[in-house]
């Protein structure tokens, strides 16, 4: 029996946007030609998938034109809406003038973007390198450190997703998305300073302090004595939502230059204002790290990343060759510099603190109505939601989570999921997102949460 059989739907918000037929192959037909063209490692989330074909601002519209409230944002990177107005203005004025030219040549939309992502940054983080994914840029950003230093060890957190590449599959701290061949040199991994699943006992910020001393054993036991660099999460993503107290990263920066290394600061997830009070992650711990990677949220979906560093740092990368073809695209620096136009313009950091802290204090209220909620943690519009099976031993319920997922769906609402026993729903939604939006989010939550219960 359904979801919708058994429980009232909660009402979903009204949208004035009314998406045209869709009149291309059908589900069954592209469902074919997927699992018999397409790479079969590129999974998909639901046991019977979504084919999404249209979208507009905080929704998804299916083939069927039924409509979904996107709670993950394209995994995080639709910070302003699916199709927004403006962007997509922007993308199509550039489209239709000159959709590529390599960094070989001028184009003002290069220049223009780097100046106005400094405007952005504590001062002295200045000199950007534009790249197409987040992999690519964290990648960049160990390479650049190492050249700077003079020193070949990076430290990563344990939890930690940084990508796919093979340094950035490296850095990633998950057992479930490493293969056991070569990914990565002399790549160490600290504790991570969650206190929800740390090994260490104490307050918050106790346990940060005695994660942030990690660091320096690791250094001591892993390591020559120097290390090229630090890369941090302020929040991680893929992890679970997880993140130390304030207290954290100001600690770990100190130890890790006191050894030489320089710190980057991975917002790939928690930039461009996700997490409300600040527009860096990073202004969470009153710290100014030495290089920002960043990602997904600057694009709103055009496949585009960069790396913003010191001119120190920089310039010590200049000793030889280095080239990207599809750095610095007009079309995607377009698409970047409307994006943070519009954060702006629409006030969507505040929008992501205000209507963060309600959907976060909603959450809280649905922990104390359902046992399965363990934990309910992050900033703004970057939260998580741990299930478990027994608050005590905080078993994991991968199961349950699942479930839920599904129910939700049915539901018309789509969230996401992550940690390392794939229990905690990644809950970050597109910025845009409003107050109707969240209490029917949450109202389809409660209702999935009885249904796994059951």
């Amino acid at each position: 029996m359904s979801t919708s059989e058994t429980l009232e739907r909660p009402r979903m918000p009204a949208c004035d946007y009314v998406p045209p037929p869709y009149v291309g192959p059908s589900r069954n037909e592209i469902l074919d030609l997927r699992k018999r063209f397409v790479h079969p490692s590129v999974f998909m989330l639901y046991k019977h998938p979504i084919m999404l074909v249209d979208g507009h601002m905080q929704w998804l519209v299916d083939e069927n034109g039924d409509r979904y409230l996107d709670m993950l944002a394209g995994i995080v990177t639709v910070s302003c809406g699916h199709c927004h107005p403006k962007i997509t203005a922007a993308i199509n004025e550039q489209v239709t003038r000159l959709q590529h030219a390599t960094t070989i040549y001028l184009n003002p939309n290069l220049a223009l973007l780097a100046e106005k992502l400094s405007s952005k940054l504590p001062k002295g983080l200045d000199v950007t390198y534009f790249v197409t994914s987040g992999s690519e840029a964290t990648e960049l950003a160990v390479n650049m450190a190492r050249a700077y230093s003079g020193h070949t060890d990076i430290i990563a957190q344990r939890n930690a997703y940084h990508g796919m590449s093979s340094t950035s599959a490296g850095l990633t701290s998950h057992h479930t998305w490493k293969r056991d061949i070569p990914l990565g040199t002399r790549i160490h991994h600290a504790i991570c300073p969650d206190p929800y699943r740390s090994l260490f006992d104490g307050t918050p910020e106790e346990i940060a302090h005695k994660s942030a001393e990690d660091i320096r054993d690791l250094i001591r036991f892993s390591t020559s004595g120097q290390v090229a660099g630090f890369i941090c999460e302020p929040i991680q993503g893929v992890g679970g939502v997880t993140m130390g107290a304030p207290n954290y990263l100001k600690e770990a920066y100190a130890v890790v230059r006191e050894h030489g290394g320089i710190c980057i600061a991975d917002e790939v997830q928690t930039g461009f204002g996700r997490t409300g009070d600040h527009y860096w992650g990073f202004e969470r711990y009153d710290v100014v790290p030495d290089m920002v990677v960043m990602a997904k949220g600057i694009g709103n979906g055009v496949p585009m990343a960069a790396v913003t560093t010191t001119r120190e740092i920089a310039e010590a990368f200049t000793n030889r060759l280095h080239f990207n073809t599809y750095a610095g695209n007009p079309v995607s620096m377009a698409a970047g510099l409307a994006v943070l136009d519009v954060i702006d313009d629409e006030g969507l950091q505040d929008n992501a603190r205000v209507v963060g802290r309600r959907l976060k204090a909603s959450l809280e209220g649905l922990m104390h109505q359902h046992n399965l909620i363990g934990d309910v943690r992050g900033a703004g519009l970057m939260l998580g939601v741990e299930l478990v099976r027994d608050r005590e031993t905080k078993e994991p319920a991968p199961a349950e989570t699942a479930t839920i997922l599904e129910a939700a769906r049915e539901l018309g609402v789509l969230f996401g999921k992550g940690g390392l026993y794939g229990n905690v729903l990644r809950i970050k939604p597109p910025m845009c997102i409003t107050e109707d939006d969240v209490d029917f989010a949450v109202g389809v939550l409660d209702m999935a949460l009885k249904v796994a219960a059951t």
